[in-house]
């Protein structure tokens, strides 16, 4: 199955830019990952346990550099979407 997750994440914090920039370059490294950033939002698609282990392990990651933020996402089955093909 494949997944589509369309993440924007809000630390809670004044220098909050250099927080958003590392979480989406550690996203970026990972190989299997379709991942589109835009001024908003960040969509990450692949295969749903690789998509679904790696967020969980860069959430933690942005929790223990941040503190506090707070992730909106959005899930959508991706089977028949060309992105996650």
């Amino acid at each position: 199955m494949k997944l589509a997750v369309e993440i924007t994440l809000y630390p809670l914090d004044q220098s909050y830019v250099p927080f958003i920039q590392d979480f989406i370059d550690r996203l970026n490294t990972e190989s299997g990952l379709f991942v589109n950033t835009t001024h908003t939002c960040t969509l990450v698609a692949g295969d749903y346990d690789l998509v679904m282990s790696v967020l969980q392990r860069e959430f933690k990651t942005t929790y223990e550099q941040v503190g506090q933020a707070a992730f909106v996402c959005k899930f959508l089955n991706a089977n028949n979407m060309d992105i996650a093909k």
